[in-house]
């Protein structure tokens, strides 16, 4: 695979998923978040269990066995996972599809700051302006007042400190014994079956609901959760880390032309220059220190 196809698939990726924060909102006129939660990640899993089942034979073949440390490892992901998910899912019905989109990128500049706290991984200097800016592109996006935001947007603005305590682990994770299939197939059951489990006991299900709700369910579960992820890691193995950023990134972009072209939300030009930082420090925080780094290293030469 060229590095041009590798990078249109990730573009692929970003837009599943950007648009896919429309079917997580329409859905809740139907279904409740846990339900609709609980139904699309155990469809996804059930979409890569093929693919988990090859890994698993390969890693056979060459005497890799999985111990107990390493399912507890995809547990806690998925435990990570089920949290992350459904504090934006809930969020989501109370806010609009850019808001969502826009804020849960927050955890991209986070993910610096807690391998710091957590691991003693010192930041580069980028990550601290990259932060004072995506809170202050927050505070545009709220309309110049933080009390203006909605209880959604509170509520998605929580989800970021675990998807940023994902990110920071998942990698590590999967690089313990080469499993990256293995370990999304875990968490994706874990998430689904406590937010299915959660739903069953908590919110109202019909065979009416269940069908109005099936077209965002297919959408959320093969293609955001199964096929999503399966352009990502086959894409990542073909191309740069900083193409990469910068093609997953445009999620954010395509939430929010999604919300406006679905659900005709529109922003004001405020709110406009707020996601605009928001985007900008996303970038920032991923593509300069590699620039920098890469500046460096031809100067020593």
């Amino acid at each position: 695979m060229s590095r041009l196809q590798a990078n249109f698939l990730l573009l692929i990726a970003a837009l599943i998923w950007g648009t896919t924060f429309v079917a997580q909102q329409v859905v809740l006129d139907n279904l409740g978040p846990f339900l609709y939660t609980g139904l699309r990640f155990l469809l996804g899993a059930l979409i890569i269990v093929p693919m988990a089942l090859r890994e698993y034979v390969r890693l056979a073949d060459r005497g890799v066995r999985l111990d107990g440390g390493d399912w507890l490892a995809g547990l806690g992901l998925g435990g990570l996972l089920f949290a992350g998910i459904i504090l934006q899912q809930i969020g989501i019905g109370a806010t609009t599809v850019t808001n969502a989109g826009f804020l849960t990128a927050l955890y991209v500049p986070l993910v610096p700051l807690l391998a710091w706290l957590l691991h003693r991984h010192r930041p580069h200097w980028l990550t601290w302006p990259a932060v004072s800016c995506s809170l202050f592109g927050t505070w545009l996006l709220a309309g110049g007042e933080l009390n203006e935001l909605s209880s959604g947007d509170w509520w998605v603005i929580a989800s970021t400190f675990f998807w940023g305590l994902h990110v920071l682990y998942v990698g590590r994770v999967a690089a313990r014994k080469g499993t990256p299939i293995l370990v999304a197939l875990t968490q994706f059951v874990v998430c689904g079956s406590l937010a299915l489990i959660w739903g069953l006991l908590t919110e109202p299900l019909s065979s009416e609901r269940l069908l109005a709700a099936l077209p965002a369910i297919l959408y959320g579960g093969v293609l955001s959760v199964g096929v999503g992820f399966t352009l990502q890691v086959v894409a990542q193995r073909h191309t740069g880390a900083a193409d990469a950023a910068v093609l997953l990134s445009s999620e954010t972009l395509f939430a929010g032309l999604a919300g406006a072209l679905v659900l005709g939300e529109r922003l004001a030009p405020l709110q406009l220059a707020g996601c605009a930082l928001i985007f900008t420090s996303i970038l920032a925080v991923q593509l300069l220190p590699l620039w920098l780094d890469k500046r460096a290293a031809a100067t020593s030469h």
